[in-house]
C-alpha cells in the first residue's frame, strides 16, 4: 500500500472604544471541544508483481505553507482568559484577554455585548488586523471604529494580536512565508467556539489587508467559519503576489519579511517552472472549499494593495460556485477612510445576514 497525499493550496498592512455603565461580572468558562477542520488526504493502492518484494515508502513531507499541510494541523484553541477589564464601550464591555496557540499566549481585545446572550450564544467575529510593525503595535490602538461598529451591533469581537505583537509570545515571522499567524487565527476561532457566551455555530471573520490574506486562507481550511468580510485584502494567488504587487511605500514590511520570495524560487522554481508548488500554497486554488460567503471592499486609489486583487478574487469565487459581494469606493484609500461608515454598515449587514 502506498499513500499518495495530494498537495493543496494559499495576506500586509494597517489601520486604526467608551462610555460608563455597569453590568454583571462575566465568568469566561469554556469547555474544550476539538474544532472540525477538514483534512485532504486521499489514498490509492496498487498490487506489486508476484516476484517483487515491496518495502513501505516514506510519507512525503508537506511544505508547511501549503494548504494541505495547514489542514493537517491541530487547532484546539483554549480557554479565553480575561486579564483585566478595560473602559466600557457604548453597549458592550471590553477586556484584555489571551488564549493559547501552540503553547504561546496570544493576547487580544475582547468585546462582549451587555445583557444575557440570545439562545445559543452571541455571534462572534475573529478580527484580523493588517500589517503594523510588531515593535510598535499596541492591543488597544488602531481599528477602534471598526471594532466599535461590530460590537455595538451585538457581536462578540476577538481582535487578536498575532504572535510577537505587543505582549503576545513568540516571534513575528510575517504572514506570507510562515504559518504562525495563520495558526494563531485558527486557534482564535476554536477558542471562540468554546467560549461560554458564544454560539459555536455563528463564528465569522473580518480581515484587513494582511488580515484579509489570513481570513481567506482560514476559510478554505476551517469549515466552521460561516462568513468573512475582507477590506483591501492581500487575496491574490502567490504568482500574482510575486509579479503583480509592487510595494515601495514605507509602511510595507521590511525586506527580511519578504525573503520567502527569493528562497522559494531558488528551491522550487518559478510559477511557470513549477505551477504545482505555487498552486499548493495559494488559497485561490481551493475556493470551491470556502466555508461560507465573502464580502470584499476596496478603494480604487489604494496605493498599498492593488484593487485588482479583490476584483480577481470575486471572479474566481463566482467561477467556483461561491457567494461573494464586492464593493469598490471611488478614489478611496487603503483604509477606505472616505467611505468608512458606509463600508462598516455594509459589513455589519452582511454579518447580520449570514451569522444572526
Amino acid at each position: 500500500m502506498r499513500k499518495i497525499i495530494f498537495l493543496g493550496i494559499l495576506s500586509v498592512l494597517f489601520v486604526s472604544g467608551c462610555a460608563q455603565t455597569t453590568a454583571a461580572p462575566l465568568t469566561p468558562a469554556a469547555t474544550l471541544r476539538p474544532p472540525q477542520v477538514s483534512v485532504v488526504a486521499p489514498t490509492a493502492s496498487f498490487t506489486p508483481p508476484p516476484t517483487a518484494t515491496s518495502a513501505p515508502s516514506a510519507t512525503p513531507t508537506l511544505f508547511p505553507m501549503s494548504i494541505a499541510a495547514v489542514r493537517q494541523g491541530m487547532y484546539p484553541g483554549s480557554d479565553i482568559t480575561i486579564v483585566k477589564e478595560l473602559a466600557l464601550g457604548g453597549n458592550y464591555r471590553r477586556y484584555y484577554a489571551y488564549y493559547l496557540s501552540e503553547g504561546l499566549k496570544i493576547y487580544a481585545l475582547l468585546t462582549i455585548p451587555y445583557g444575557d446572550p440570545p439562545e445559543g450564544g452571541w455571534p462572534a467575529i475573529v478580527f484580523n488586523h493588517g500589517y503594523i510593525p510588531p515593535d510598535v503595535y499596541k492591543t488597544t490602538e488602531r481599528y477602534k471604529d471598526y471594532v466599535d461598529q461590530l460590537a455595538l451591533n451585538g457581536y462578540v469581537v476577538f481582535r487578536i494580536d498575532y504572535r510577537g505583537h505587543d505582549q503576545s509570545e513568540g516571534e513575528p515571522q510575517g504572514a506570507y512565508g510562515d504559518p504562525g499567524y495563520e495558526t494563531d487565527v485558527l486557534n482564535a476561532a476554536a477558542s471562540l467556539k468554546h467560549f461560554s457566551v458564544v454560539n459555536p455555530q455563528k463564528v465569522g471573520m473580518w480581515g484587513h489587508s494582511m488580515g484579509g490574506y489570513l481570513t481567506l486562507r482560514a476559510m478554505v481550511i476551517d469549515k466552521d467559519i460561516k462568513a468573512g468580510v475582507i477590506w483591501a485584502g492581500v487575496v491574490a494567488s502567490y504568482p500574482d503576489m510575486l509579479y503583480r504587487w509592487r510595494r515601495d511605500r514605507p509602511s510595507t514590511p521590511p525586506p527580511n519579511a519578504r525573503r520567502w520570495r527569493d528562497l522559494w524560487i531558488q528551491q522550487f522554481g518559478t510559477p511557470l517552472e513549477n505551477p504545482e508548488f505555487w498552486n499548493s500554497i495559494s488559497a485561490n486554488s481551493y475556493l470551491a472549499d470556502l466555508s461560507g460567503p465573502i464580502q470584499l471592499h476596496h478603494g480604487t486609489k489604494d496605493e498599498e494593495v492593488p484593487l485588482e486583487f479583490s476584483q480577481t478574487l470575486e471572479q474566481q469565487i463566482k467561477a467556483a460556485g461561491g457567494t461573494v459581494e464586492l464593493y469598490t469606493y471611488q478614489d478611496d484609500n487603503h483604509n477606505i477612510s472616505g467611505y468608512l461608515m458606509t463600508a462598516l454598515k455594509r459589513s455589519v449587514a452582511f454579518f447580520d445576514q449570514y451569522l444572526k
